[in-house]
């Protein structure tokens, strides 16, 4: 590093910086002997020289998050066996007894590399059909030798929208009116029969609000694409849920119980015979694919389960999983563990609603605690995910550093109302409260002081608040408004 310049050696421990954070977000996994990337039925359906194959080369790259760094590797065969294919995303395996037969539970999620980011600043899809925060969730049984698997994905709204922060607690979506839509949306659609067949999209988004607009264009989309093998679901999830009513999810369920029926699950015997596949998956989104998409996901997960350990023969004729105490404390929360994961790694905070998830009912601390990550979620998206965004573009090769490059975009100037701006409003407010604290001769002079610092710090709060987007922690590296 002896000839790099003075700002190249801060711009370096920046990138370090950068990398350090990426590495330090749980949830890389990996795995020498088993091709983590792929569901069983692909695995299943593949051709002998595939399995020959070296783990490298066979793995699904929408979820090898190393691609970028193990790119040098690809063109030498000889050293394949070096370079360990990582996934990102949720594992967690356990081993149950349900009526005295034990059986293995795993559940898998694989978050894509393709269009990968933080929350507000990854939204929505690129012209290739990549939606943001797409996760291909995988429930797994193991029973002897028998293996069961059911296939669920989350992804963006999969139109061209963006949902910058600007200082406000939700910033108002907005879809792009410059683009043809339908390219990318049939794109994304194309390749996730091809990967999955049928599709269900559920779409859990408000039918009111700053959301309804979303909702509308999405269902249009699906109309004007006229695919047979895509379908669409609308379920307002606050608006049925609202006031605790929890047990209303249940209308969704009993509307989708057909379907899912006809989509089934992959089985394969202990002789390694494929008895029944997956014919298509569930598509599930609302806005950020966390909290709602997850509590739906799990009860469509619990309904694939029910059938298959009666199938397997663990459960008798008529018994139901939620009255198996031990294995539905397992199944909620490794559910409300796998939300926690995909919230952090996607809005920087824990899930919402896990309770739900934890316990089958809302609580008063769920609420709480909601508001909590509400909050933590708030200050993040705002003053710290343009530092995240830039992290995981580093990470991913989406920006390479070069050295020849005299500056890096790191080094942006702020405008002078960046700093005085906000010095002004405390001054401002400090001088108000000193105003109020030390009262003048008569309460009319008083009065005077309070609301002169009063409306300065007012003034200047509300200027900040419609410049916000000046005033939020931006990308630097990756232009997104250029690449969507």
């Amino acid at each position: 590093m002896l000839h790099l310049t003075d700002i190249q050696l801060q711009d370096n421990k920046v990138f370090l910086s950068m990398l350090n954070h990426v590495l330090s977000v749980d949830g890389f996994y990996f795995s020498t002997t088993y091709d983590l990337t792929h569901t069983l039925q692909r695995l299943a359906n593949t051709s002998p020289e595939f399995q020959e194959m070296s783990l490298l080369e066979r793995a699904d790259p929408r979820f090898v998050w190393n691609g970028h760094l193990l790119r040098e590797f690809v063109a030498q065969p000889e050293i394949h066996r070096f370079a360990t294919p990582v996934m990102h995303g949720f594992i967690t395996m356990h081993s149950c007894s349900i009526n005295g037969k034990c059986f293995d539970w795993l559940l898998i999620s694989r978050r894509s590399c393709f269009r990968a980011g933080v929350r507000y600043y990854v939204r929505g899809i690129d012209s290739e059909g990549h939606a943001a925060n797409f996760v291909e969730t995988e429930q797994i049984v193991h029973y002897k030798g028998s293996k069961a698997s059911f296939v669920q994905t989350r992804g963006s709204i999969p139109f061209f929208w963006s949902q910058r922060p600007n200082l406000k607690y939700k910033p108002k979506p907005q879809i792009s009116k410059s683009v043809n839509h339908m390219d990318g949306f049939q794109r994304h659609f194309d390749s996730q029969i091809i990967s999955y067949g049928k599709q269900m999209i559920v779409n859990l988004v408000n039918q009111k609000g700053s959301e309804k607009p979303l909702e509308q264009t999405f269902s249009k989309m699906v109309n004007s694409m006229a695919n047979g093998m895509v379908r669409y679901v609308a379920f307002d999830f606050h608006k049925e849920c609202s006031r605790m009513r929890w047990d209303r999810l249940q209308i969704l369920l009993d509307q989708l119980a057909d379907q899912q029926d006809e989509f089934s699950y992959f089985l394969v015997d202990s002789d390694g015979k494929t008895v029944t596949q997956q014919e298509g998956t569930f598509r599930s989104n609302c806005m950020d694919c966390l909290d709602r998409t997850n509590v739906i996901q799990s009860l469509l997960a619990r309904r694939s389960l029910q059938a298959q350990l009666q199938r397997l023969g663990v459960l008798h004729v008529g018994q139901r999983i939620e009255e198996q105490a031990d294995f539905e404390k397992i199944y909620k929360n490794a559910w409300a563990d796998n939300a926690n994961a995909c919230a952090k790694q996607y809005a920087g905070t824990g899930a919402l609603k896990t309770d739900y998830t934890r316990t089958g009912k809302r609580t008063q601390w769920g609420l709480i605690m909601d508001g909590w990550n509400s909050l933590i979620r708030y200050y993040k998206n705002n003053f710290s995910d343009g530092f995240r965004q830039d992290a995981i573009d580093l990470f991913l090769g989406n920006y390479s550093v070069d050295e020849v490059e005299p500056a890096s975009p790191l080094h942006v100037k702020k405008d002078w109302k960046f700093l005085a701006l906000p010095i002004i409003m405390v001054v401002a407010f400090s001088m108000c409260i000193i105003c109020l604290l030390m009262a003048g001769d008569t309460w009319t002079e008083t009065l005077a002081y309070v609301l002169f610092w009063g409306s300065a710090s007012f003034g200047t709060f509300a200027i900040i608040l419609y410049n916000g987007k000046d005033f939020v922690d931006a990308p630097k590296l990756v232009q997104k408004e250029k690449m969507d």
